[in-house]
């Protein structure tokens, strides 16, 4: 109840809101209202608040993204578009998923046990990506060499949204990552992305099954649910984000040849 002071006894008194909470009106449900509103370029060319003391304007360098999943040939292609790169006289960088000299071994200590919460693991993902936007990404882009990254906060943003993460949290998260110059998503069919990690591995990845998620206990169902999934949260991101879909399932060199106009249509501008 409000505390009414004496001087004011004589008049009425106001409604509190608990009284009008407890006649039956109902809390508005914010999480259905929640829209997330593609981020716009800026002069910062961040997402969103980005990292602070980083003047944009010497990054003169470029970066270039190959998103999708285990199997879809995203490692060939990285391949064969840094020996292009470098054979043409550029520079190349890589960065990629784990690779923060930071907290990669620990993140795979805890994959391994499987002792994490989603939360804390996303939390985890975003410190390794941010030691490397720091420490990797930006220098190398202000000495002006061409980064390519192996994958980047798309699959993050899309495995915390398949875990049931809330979306504009995720996106808030990865607000200081730069925008790319260039995204490309290879698109390949969760039976056809068995059929290559089989061929190549033996076995599936239990992460990149979805195991976590409680699908399915058997790793086959669970990977192709849980593909299903990722691959209708990178489809929803493509117009917000403005990456080019690739069919992954053309032989490797339409696909290369795909990528090689992309990226020079990014570098060169032609």
């Amino acid at each position: 109840m409000p505390i009414e002071r004496k001087d004011d006894m004589s008049q009425p008194s106001k409604k509190s809101p608990s009284k009008g909470l407890r006649r039956g009106r109902r809390k508005p449900n914010y999480r259905h209202q929640l829209q997330v509103e593609a981020p716009l370029a800026s002069e910062s060319r961040f997402y969103g608040q980005g990292l602070p003391g980083v003047n944009t304007e010497t990054l003169t360098g470029k970066l270039i993204v190959l998103e999708g999943a285990d199997g879809s040939g995203r490692s060939t292609q990285i391949r064969k578009l840094v020996d292009w790169l470098e054979g043409s006289g550029h520079a190349a960088v890589q960065v990629g998923i784990k690779r923060s000299t930071l907290v990669s071994e620990e993140l795979e200590r805890a994959q391994e046990g499987n002792i994490l919460s989603h939360t804390t693991m996303s939390l985890f993902y975003a410190t390794d990506f941010a030691d490397q936007l720091e420490n990797i990404i930006i220098p190398s882009l202000s000495a002006g060499f061409i980064v390519i990254a192996d994958r980047y906060i798309y699959t993050l943003m899309a495995r915390d949204w398949v875990r049931g993460m809330n979306r504009q949290w995720v996106t808030n998260l990865y607000g200081m990552a730069l925008i790319p110059d260039a995204v490309f998503y290879l698109n390949v069919s969760p039976t056809q992305l068995i059929q290559r990690n089989l061929s190549k591995n033996k076995t599936l990845d239990y992460w990149e099954s979805g195991m976590d998620v409680g699908l399915s206990r058997d790793i086959f169902d669970s990977f192709v649910e849980y593909q299903k999934r990722m691959k209708k949260a990178f489809m929803s991101m493509q117009r917000t984000y403005r990456f080019q879909v690739i069919d992954g399932e053309q032989s490797s060199d339409a696909v290369y040849d795909e990528l090689i106009r992309g990226v020079n249509q990014a570098i060169f501008g032609a």
